[in-house]
């Protein structure tokens, strides 16, 4: 969930077997991969236990739209009273106030927080563009943390463009990966573990991709159980087309000033996406999109897909639908499956 995503081939599909339980449970979710083939368990053989199925069918039916209606306000300082306490007290607010907007999270990018950021990206990844690998920025580090910890504060943090490499996808076309420079790995880490306070709170069950303590298993475990337990006949396979290369910037800040409200942290957002990518040594302007292997773009995506299509499913298989409709998200692939034709289309 760190480092580079640099993509790896999936395992090819095992046809008609359901879904096993999986023999992994960790966070490790292919990074920055678009799935292009189905993601099968290690051990397709192994049954979905009972009690899993339970929890699975459950984790994929939460229903929470009144979640998202209600009036709108917002707090000027959330590091007062019950927010006190770090990250923890960012969670309570975000889920006990369904519609806060936080106005103070900069604070959270400390030096503690920076230090257990950098530790966490991976120690061999390909260097950005700044050619600085993590062996080498960790002599000296406390003393470079603390300037980049400076400079973000007062503002003269600088984000650097993405090193745009490609690689080779199974159908024979190429996937751009942009490799951040080691800061911006850094600084982007620290803002993610800080945004996954709130939106942890806010998305839905059946969204698996990029998150943490979710895995492919888990979306598989509860594809397994949609289909043996619930009334399904159709099943729509959805993918978005080019979706990190394609993403509105002005609409991605919107969806983020939903909950964020900070615009020190809103600027760093922009400034990311803002960088251009240098490809061959030649710098070109980003416009549109985020890039694969950004460690900032997994959260983005899912901010952007809750509200384009979690929140939209939601109300609609309640308020329009015929029949049970059901859905399993992992990043940009969706799974949407009816009881009746029209409806699987319509999805």
């Amino acid at each position: 969930m760190h480092e580079n995503r640099e993509t790896s081939s999936p395992p090819a599909p095992v046809v008609g077997r359901p879904a096993g339980k999986g023999g992994s449970r960790n966070p490790g979710m292919h990074g920055g991969e678009e799935s292009d083939r189905a993601i099968v368990p290690m051990n397709p053989s192994n049954k979905v236990k009972a009690e899993d199925a339970r929890a699975a069918e459950r984790e994929e039916g939460r229903v929470r739209t009144q979640e998202n209606t209600g009036q709108t306000y917002t707090s000027p300082a959330q590091e007062g009273q019950g927010v006190s306490q770090g990250l923890a007290g960012v969670r309570r607010v975000a889920r006990a106030r369904k519609q806060e907007k936080f106005t103070t999270l900069r604070h959270h990018v400390n030096l503690d927080r920076l230090r257990a950021s950098f530790q966490s990206l991976k120690r061999n990844a390909a260097a950005g563009v700044d050619g600085v690998t993590w062996q080498e920025y960790e002599v000296g580090l406390e003393e470079r943390l603390a300037d980049l910890k400076d400079r973000i504060h007062r503002g003269a943090y600088r984000a650097q463009p993405s090193r745009r490499i490609y690689l080779p996808k199974p159908d024979g076309r190429k996937r751009p990966i942009g490799i951040a420079a080691l800061e911006d790995k850094i600084v982007q880490q620290a803002v993610v573990t800080i945004r996954n306070e709130i939106y942890e709170v806010d998305f839905r069950g059946f969204s698996y991709g990029f998150r943490p303590g979710r895995s492919p298993h888990q979306a598989l475990d509860a594809l397994s159980v949609g289909i043996e337990r619930k009334r399904v006949n159709w099943i729509v396979d959805a993918d978005i087309r080019g979706f990190f290369d394609n993403m509105s910037h002005e609409w991605t800040i919107r969806f983020v000033q939903h909950r964020v409200a900070d615009p020190r942290i809103l600027r760093l957002i922009q400034k990311w996406l803002k960088a251009g990518v240098s490809e061959d040594g030649q710098w070109s302007e980003t416009k549109v999109g985020t890039p694969q292997g950004a460690v900032i773009s997994p959260l983005l995506a899912n901010v952007y897909l809750h509200y384009v299509f979690d929140l939209w499913l939601e109300v609609w298989r309640q308020k329009v639908a015929k029949g049970d409709v059901i859905a399993v998200r992992y990043a940009d692939d969706r799974v949407p499956r009816a009881q009746r034709a029209e409806r699987a289309c319509c999805v």
